[in-house]
């Protein structure tokens, strides 16, 4: 990529982008005490991509928002409540989708398709309408365009989570200055397929509905779909990426230098809160990614990255900062991808360093202490590279602890 297409970070998140709002309030849905429903609001009405859940059982929430994302002409609002998820609610839970939108329509005098909405929290509770038309008022009045109102946005969301999630960076298309700003929530119930996920991407860059959904199609492979924090895919998970054209780029409608700068702020974007979510995964002590590096093709590698790091076995190693190999040379066996064991080599990396566990496929005399004090890090990674080309990808999860079950003994109280 050219220098002019450097990607820079920047503070803020979903209202760093030009002409985008947000807000959070306290409407009492289900938590008491704390803000539970947030809005992403853009002055100007946006072109709208999405990707959903791959689950069969798919909340109101996510019907509503395929329709509009496929059929509106614009969106302008996404109004999200956290605490309940508003999934298996039948034609009553998918009537106060167009109720939630119809309100927030006759709030903010935009058109009712114009309105995305999404929920997460406990599956098979009705939402409290009084309360969340209420809520939509109290957004209204909360709205701003400052990193404050994109931030409290942000922790409004949140349910088992234990740290709010958002990024924004700039970079230039054809002079001018793009911003691209996210926030997301998901600690559970999270699994390769779009993962209980809820993501919501803004952006002041002027690109096509087709470009926007393709890229954002595209992206999704590298990113959502490549972290696991238990092996449940939810029936929620919702990436949203609104894009106003504020920024005043020529037009993004093919597949050019613009577009492929374009993808790759995404992409940084994305990555950055895919990892965020594996790392908050419930009870994880520790981000634990797994690189396949040497594989024959792409879909090689993604399948044995994400054999290891959705092992149960290898996750509890990693709460024991136990360098136990053998599960993970097992994980890649069942993962159903053909290679020679007898060719792997084996690594753990973290910031106290860097050490080779196996070559070809066997124990290297290394010291226990050391892979230990590696293992103890907050971030930790394990490459395997299985000789067999130039092909590689990456997948993110996190450790399994104690607290990972207390978590999901109890949720619904």
């Amino acid at each position: 990529m050219s220098g002019q297409n450097k990607i820079t970070r920047i503070e803020g998140g979903v209202t760093a982008a030009e002409g985008f709002e947000a807000a959070a309030a306290a409407a009492g849905i289900k938590y008491q005490g704390r803000d539970d429903m947030a809005l992403v609001y853009s002055r100007v009405p946006c072109r709208a991509a999405g990707t959903f859940t791959t689950n069969v059982v798919k909340a109101a929430p996510v019907k509503w928002d395929q329709k509009v994302v496929a059929e509106s002409p614009f969106v302008q609002a996404v109004v999200v409540n956290s605490g309940i998820a508003n999934a298996c609610t039948g034609a009553e839970g998918y009537g106060y989708c167009k109720e939630t939108a119809e309100e927030t329509a006759k709030v903010f005098g935009i058109p009712e398709e114009a309105v995305l909405v999404a929920s997460t929290g406990v599956i098979g509770m009705q939402l409290p309408m009084d309360r969340l038309k209420n809520g939509i008022s109290l957004l209204k009045e909360a709205k701003g365009s400052g990193i404050k109102e994109g931030t409290a946005a942000a922790k409004a969301i949140m349910t088992t989570d234990t740290v709010h999630k958002e990024i924004a960076v700039q970079v230039e298309l054809g002079g001018k200055t793009v911003t691209i700003g996210g926030m997301c929530k998901g600690s559970g119930m999270i699994h390769p397929n779009m993962c209980t996920m809820l993501a919501f991407v803004t952006t002041d860059a002027a690109v096509s509905k087709e470009m926007l959904q393709k890229c954002v199609s595209n992206d999704v492979k590298d990113t959502y779909n490549m972290i696991s924090v238990d092996g449940d895919t939810s029936t929620n998970d919702t990436l949203l990426v609104l894009a106003n054209g504020l920024a005043g780029n020529s037009e993004i409608t093919e597949e050019n230098e613009d577009y492929r700068a374009f993808a790759k702020a995404l992409n940084e974007v994305n990555t950055y809160l895919a990892k965020k979510m594996a790392g908050d995964g419930e009870g994880a002590t520790a981000l634990f990614e797994v690189k396949i590096v040497g594989a024959e093709s792409k879909e090689q590698a993604v399948i044995l990255s994400k054999s290891v790091v959705t092992s149960s076995l290898v996750k509890a190693a990693i709460y024991g900062h136990d360098a136990n190999w053998g599960r993970i040379l097992c994980a890649m066996g069942y993962s159903g991808a053909q290679f020679d064991p007898e060719k792997v080599d084996l690594y753990f990396e973290s910031a106290a360093g860097r050490i080779k566990i196996i070559e070809n496929g066997v124990a290297t005399g290394y010291s226990e202490e050391e892979a230990t004090k590696i293992l103890s890090e907050p971030e930790v990674t394990a490459i395997a590279d299985v000789k067999m080309g130039t092909c590689s990808a990456t997948a993110w999860g996190c450790d399994l602890t104690y607290d990972y079950v207390k978590i999901n003994a109890d949720y619904r109280s």
